[in-house]
């Protein structure tokens, strides 16, 4: 089998040496070089022509901003960004400028404190095994457009009824800049509730939620145990906690509950939808984006059963085609869509009108 090769950005010599050793365990995978900086990390990814760069944001000479930036417009490779548990909004600044995947770093120097991050490190370089290159590229045209506003909003005709109550979304690698693109896409805020389970460490979906709600019409938050799910409203699932629901009082609420022994990733998409289908029925259409594993699949049959509409992203522009393609084999997907006509079937699927 061909080895996954690696090379390592980072400017402390025990992350170096750490972060290595931890991904030298991985039988395919093999670090074929470090670097101590930006620079010298630009000169190994383009004389190596590796697989997967990891990166740290931290660096003299040239930050992991700027080489990030280099590196995707030069000799595009797969970047995984490993940073300290506090610079989330930073780490969500890699996410647009094209990194796929971030590791939260124990902000704690102590020693060992760094092989925390094993287990998660090996998961997420598999996840590179399946990445899908060309949509990375496709995610970063449609994003620059965005950022351009070369793209214009949907106009949503005010007041107008939708045919659906609750649009659940699940994602996990690549899914930051999919979510971005979904929510951008509106000018005003939809008249149907919204909720997402992004898989994520505690500690990021907070600034996330609040990163997201600076660029769309929705409003648009991490979830609080007793929020109430209402049209016009997003709400992100807490990093490491699964959120489900409740009717009370004729009102749907917001759970945000430790997750279960049998969820292999959390935030749970599968918990979600089951949960939703179980209270909006066919109101509700569960939508699966980017990611690696089968997290939703389970959860498709359940809004399926329920009369609820499914839909995946294509293989053309998921990062990491493994959710949606699980989802797809069930055969019950009612839509797939590239990420940038996505916003264009939610409305239709929802019979929501625009100018």
């Amino acid at each position: 089998m061909k080895k996954v090769r690696i090379v390592v950005i980072d400017d402390s010599a025990y992350n170096r040496r750490t972060i290595t050793k931890m991904l030298e365990e991985i039988p395919e995978v093999e670090v074929v070089g470090y670097a101590v900086n930006g620079e010298e990390g630009i000169r190994r990814v383009i004389d190596l022509t590796p697989d997967l760069v990891t990166l740290d944001l931290e660096m003299p000479k040239m930050d992991g901003f700027t080489t990030l930036r280099i590196i995707m417009n030069s000799c595009p490779t797969p970047v995984i960004v490993i940073s300290a548990g506090s610079d989330d909004e930073k780490v969500f600044k890699a996410l647009e400028l094209g990194a796929v995947d971030f590791i939260a770093k124990p902000t704690r120097t102590i020693s060992d404190e760094l092989l925390k991050i094993q287990d998660d490190l090996q998961k997420k370089v598999r996840s590179v095994f399946n990445l899908n290159m060309a949509g990375i590229k496709r995610r970063e045209a449609f994003l620059s457009q965005d950022a351009q506003k070369e793209k214009k909003p949907f106009s949503i005709t005010p007041s107008k009824k939708s045919q659906i109550d609750i649009i659940a979304i699940g994602a996990s690698t690549g899914g930051p800049p999919a979510l971005q693109s979904i929510f951008s896409a509106f000018d005003k805020p939809l008249p149907v509730a919204m909720v997402v389970s992004q898989h994520m460490p505690p500690g990021f979906t907070k600034a996330f939620a609040e990163r997201l709600n600076r660029t769309s019409g929705f409003e648009i938050k991490e979830a609080k145990d007793g929020d109430t799910v209402t049209p016009g409203r997003v709400l992100i699932a807490p990093g490491g906690r699964n959120l489900i629901f409740d009717r009370v009082d004729g009102s749907v609420i917001a759970r945000v509950v430790a997750p279960r022994p049998e969820d292999k990733y959390v935030p749970s998409v599968d918990a979600m939808f089951a949960s939703c289908a179980r209270i909006y029925g066919p109101k509700m259409l569960a939508v699966v984006l980017t990611g690696m594993g089968n997290d939703g699949s389970r959860g498709v049959k359940a809004a399926k059963a329920a009369g609820g509409g499914v839909f995946a992203e294509s293989e053309e522009s998921a990062v990491v085609f493994g959710m949606p393609r699980e989802a797809i084999a069930t055969g019950l997907v009612d839509r797939i869509a590239t990420i940038d006509k996505m916003s264009g079937e939610i409305l239709s699927y929802c019979g929501i009108k625009c100018r």
